[in-house]
């Protein structure tokens, strides 16, 4: 099979159950931009660190693939994709309570740096962040289940408590932000 298949050439891409959009449609920037913070999470995985805490970034990739397809089949679509549930992001609350249990509690804002893969989970905290404020508009305009926003909001909240946890097993410190400094 070929990587190539010109359909996108005219700017538009085909969506689960065939029906084509824009390339910068709601629902393709919101999907595509879950793909980004996929890639990122990839490069925290490649890097050096707590193989627990790989397991887990490995999971999320997998979660965000079904995202990416829940996001990518519109309403009334024929195909069959896993739709996301409030028990997705209650999975994701006990790993945030199970980390945060290790930790120090933050006295005050820390800047996201740390480790490579500390320093590649924030980034991926800020993509995450991006992602769930793409889908607040979509949204308003088109159908997307609930558990979509809310798991995103959750990710973005472990992401930000793994790397954490990442520098804390590596003993590497919070940097925390200091105003005026």
């Amino acid at each position: 099979m070929k990587i190539y298949t010109r359909t996108g050439d005219d700017g538009t891409t085909g969506l689960f159950g065939g029906v084509r959009a824009r390339k910068d449609a709601p629902r393709v920037e919101a999907y595509g931009t879950v793909d980004e913070l996929n890639a990122v999470l990839g490069t925290a995985v490649a890097a050096a660190g707590s193989a627990a805490i790989g397991s887990v970034i490995a999971g999320l990739q997998a979660d965000l693939f079904a995202l990416g397809a829940d996001l990518a089949t519109p309403p009334g679509s024929k195909a069959k994709v896993r739709r996301f549930a409030p028990a997705d992001a209650e999975r994701l609350e006990e790993l945030i309570d199970n980390a945060e249990a290790e930790l120090l509690p933050l006295a005050a804002f820390i800047l996201p740096t740390g480790t490579p893969r500390a320093a590649a989970l924030h980034h991926a905290r800020t993509i995450c962040r991006r992602a769930e404020r793409l889908v607040v508009p979509l949204m308003a305009e088109d159908e997307v289940g609930d558990a979509v926003l809310v798991y995103l909001n959750r990710l973005s909240d472990l992401l930000f408590v793994l790397a954490r946890q990442e520098n804390d097993e590596a003993g590497v410190g919070d940097t925390e932000w200091h105003p005026g400094a």
